[in-house]
């Protein structure tokens, strides 16, 4: 009896230590890019997404993911955005996303048969760059990178469009009012 008092007593305390971590708050929301990270919409927040306002930004993405099984931080990242857009009510329309892979971030693009022929898992990246590219955002590689690191673009998702220049995409976009962000 006093075994079962005192696991009662600890699932209590454990249901009441998540509460307090969760701190009340409500649960993250992912409708525009499931697979990204939700947002938790903040009442009374300053500077809250504005659905008259356009964002735009462009996404730096240079750097792999730790894991083979986890999205490029640049997706990631850009994919939470989406969602906290959509969570706000802002329109589809008025986010204006790039996203320009080079460097590290490069191995995130490979197609399904040679990101698992190099990783063993499937491309997690895959399915979210499709989906973005669909919902208007627009996905270059660096032609720079591919040319100098001898990469074959037969081995790259179609879902990406080659740049001359990684610099010269980012340099344009932000020459253009968006907003650089860098993963």
């Amino acid at each position: 009896m006093k075994a079962i008092a005192i696991g009662a007593v600890l699932a209590l305390a454990g249901i009441l230590a998540e509460d307090a971590v969760a701190g009340g708050w409500p649960a993250p929301l992912a409708p525009a890019v499931p697979e990204a990270d939700g947002y938790v919409v903040i009442p009374h927040a300053a500077v809250a997404p504005d659905k008259a306002r356009t964002y735009r930004a462009v996404f730096d993405a240079n750097r792999g993911a730790d894991k083979p099984d986890r999205l490029l931080p640049a997706l990631n990242m850009a994919g939470s955005e989406l969602n906290a857009l959509a969570a706000s009510g802002v329109p589809p329309a008025h986010a204006k996303f790039a996203i320009v892979f080079h460097g590290a971030a490069i191995d995130g693009i490979l197609d399904e048969a040679h990101y698992k022929a190099k990783f063993g898992v499937s491309n997690p990246n895959l399915k979210v760059i499709s989906a973005m590219k669909k919902a208007g955002t627009e996905v270059f590689v660096c032609g720079q990178n591919l040319a100098f690191a001898g990469i074959d673009p037969a081995t790259l998702t179609p879902d990406v469009t080659i740049a001359s220049d990684a610099l010269i995409v980012l340099m344009t976009y932000q020459a253009d009012g968006y907003a650089l962000l860098s993963f």
